[in-house]
C-alpha cells in the first residue's frame, strides 16, 4: 500500500496495491490533510473540512477481488439554507465495497430470462471494478463521505418562512398570447 497525491488539489487519494493485500486483512486509518480538505470542501461545495478520515480493513476477496470495508468520519463547515451562518454537520458513513479486476466475471450483471437486469435492492451492491494493479481507497472514502453531507443544512431552531406563493401572484402575471388580443387578419 502506498499513499500519493497528484496534481490535482481536490483529490484525496489512497493508492493500495492489489498485489500486496494478503488474505489477512490489513488495518489502515487514513486522513485528510489540510490542502486535501481544502480540495473536498472546494468539490464539494461547502464552506470547510474541518476533519475527515477513516478506519479501514482491506483483505482479499474471492481469487482477485478486493473487499474494502470500515467507517468514514469527519466534520464539515456548511452555509445555512435560510440564514447563510456557518452549520456544523457531521460525517459518520460506513463503508463496504468490493472491487474485482476489469472483465471479471464476478462483475457480470445477472440478467433473466428476457433480457431484463436482475437487482436485489436490499442485497449487497454489484462489485466495482478497478483497471491495473491499484485502488483507490482514498477515493472510496471521498465518494462515501458525500453521500452523508447534508444537501439543506439548517441552524439549530431556525425555520424557514417569509415567501409564500400563491395562486393570486400567478393569476396577475399577462399571458403570453395577450399581445395577439388586438391583431386583425386583414
Amino acid at each position: 500500500m502506498t499513499s500519493s497525491n497528484t496534481n490535482d488539489p481536490r483529490e484525496f487519494r489512497y493508492l493500495v496495491k492489489v498485489g500486496h493485500i494478503s488474505a489477512n486483512p490489513v488495518r489502515v486509518r487514513v486522513e485528510a490533510d489540510e490542502r486535501e480538505r481544502a480540495g473536498l470542501a472546494d468539490l464539494w461545495r461547502v464552506e470547510a473540512v474541518n476533519k475527515l478520515s477513516a478506519d479501514l480493513q482491506i483483505a482479499r476477496w474471492k481469487k482477485d477481488g478486493v473487499r474494502i470495508t470500515g467507517r468514514v468520519s469527519g466534520e464539515l463547515v456548511q452555509a445555512c439554507v435560510v440564514t447563510l451562518e456557518p452549520v456544523i454537520s457531521h460525517i459518520d458513513q460506513e463503508i463496504d465495497q468490493i472491487f474485482v479486476p476489469e472483465g471479471s466475471k464476478l462483475a457480470r450483471i445477472v440478467l433473466d430470462g428476457a433480457g431484463e437486469m436482475v437487482l436485489d435492492p436490499e442485497g449487497p451492491d454489484l462489485p466495482e471494478q478497478f483497471t491495473g494493479d491499484t485502488i483507490d481507497a482514498g477515493a472510496l472514502v471521498a465518494e462515501f463521505a458525500a453521500l452523508d453531507i447534508d444537501p439543506y443544512p439548517k441552524k439549530e431552531g431556525v425555520a424557514f418562512s417569509g415567501h409564500i406563493e400563491s395562486k393570486a401572484e400567478e393569476e396577475k402575471k399577462p399571458s403570453p398570447f395577450a399581445v395577439l388580443k388586438d391583431w386583425k387578419k386583414d
